[in-house]
């Protein structure tokens, strides 16, 4: 009977390693999309990326990169992520409150004082519970430390205080809080693909949008406005979400690279984009748009009231207190 034990236990084993070897000459394909240009820090960013995926895995894992919504919108493409389909998208937080309505708080107005914070926030308890519950809604936060910019107003009129925003159609992100956001500010937000943000200026079937540099020089937009506010009032960090199921199919070791590329792409993003909004802001003012420093404090007390719409008030401060503030 002992032998007969040991027999079965070492035909489990083989058959487990004979699996796993099965496991590992297997193949697997991921399309990854954004709406933002090929020349983006994003983009950039999405490709070392796929680059680093492919060469850990020998091939096994290959990754391809569709800028300038090339696969859909982005709420199409989640969509197909969500039912099991081999994509990923980029994508902000605000539009993930669907599944865990906490997490649009990352994109909240002033949330954060500066980068550093909100790339500290991601490590907390907070963010990771909020991964864990995204899950389970067949969704996987690889990694969202993919800052794409400080969020500024654009216009063909000087902006300087949010009474300047009064009546201002607005074109902004589809989340809840931006919408919030803008309307605590007295703008009128404006729901309008990211493509037709350029000829929704140029045709004035928008007064104004939010956005920033990389991908308002990106969608050449300093060609049809004159001022940029320097409000700053979202710092855009994103996340990369891809198919939980999709995830799950691939080996653990696999699963690991492919969590560790997202995380090393989006820290190597978010250096290309410190350094390329410098850049592009210089473009621009020689191109001949304004940028106004303005005063901030206004605008974070207009838009302080969104915690409150939003029924934040207590989350913001188990924010601060995670972050040591």
């Amino acid at each position: 009977m002992k032998k007969l034990v040991l027999v079965c236990l070492a035909l489990i084993l083989a058959l487990s390693l004979s699996t796993g070897c099965n496991r590992q000459s297997e193949t697997f394909s991921l399309k990854l999309s954004t709406v933002l240009a090929d020349n983006d820090p994003i983009t950039i960013g999405l490709t070392a990326m796929a680059k680093e995926i492919e060469e850990k895995t020998d091939g096994k894992v290959t990754v391809e990169v569709y800028p300038s919504s090339q696969l859909g919108d982005t709420g199409d493409v989640l969509e197909q992520a969500k039912s099991g389909s081999n994509v990923g998208v980029v994508i902000d937080t605000g539009m993930l409150a669907d599944y865990v309505p906490d997490m649009a708080i990352y994109t909240a107005p002033y949330v954060f004082d500066n980068v550093k914070e909100a790339r500290a926030f991601i490590e907390t308890d907070i963010f990771k519970a909020w991964d864990k519950e995204l899950a389970t809604h067949g969704l996987r936060d690889l990694s969202c430390n993919w800052y794409q910019g400080a969020r500024h107003f654009l216009a063909n009129k000087p902006i300087n205080t949010p009474a300047d925003l009064k009546g201002v159609r607005v074109r902004t992100m589809g989340s809840k809080v931006a919408q919030e956001s803008m309307k605590a500010m007295g703008a009128i937000p404006t729901s309008l693909a990211w493509s037709e943000v350029y000829s929704g200026l140029q045709q004035k079937v928008i007064d104004s949008a939010e956005a920033q540099l990389p991908a308002v020089y990106g969608a050449s937009l300093h060609e049809v406005i004159k001022y940029v506010a320097e409000t700053g009032h979202f710092l855009l960090y994103t996340g990369l979400v891809i198919s939980e199921e999709w995830f799950q199919s691939l080996p653990k070791n696999y699963q690991e690279i492919v969590i560790q590329a997202s995380i090393s792409g989006g820290d190597y993003a978010t250096e290309l984009t410190l350094e390329k909004e410098v850049e592009y802001k210089k473009n621009m003012e020689k191109f001949g748009v304004t940028f106004m420093s303005v005063d901030l404090t206004p605008f974070k007390e207009a838009s302080s009231s969104v915690y409150e719409t939003m029924g934040w008030s207590q989350l913001k401060t188990e924010i601060d207190t995670a972050l040591g503030k």
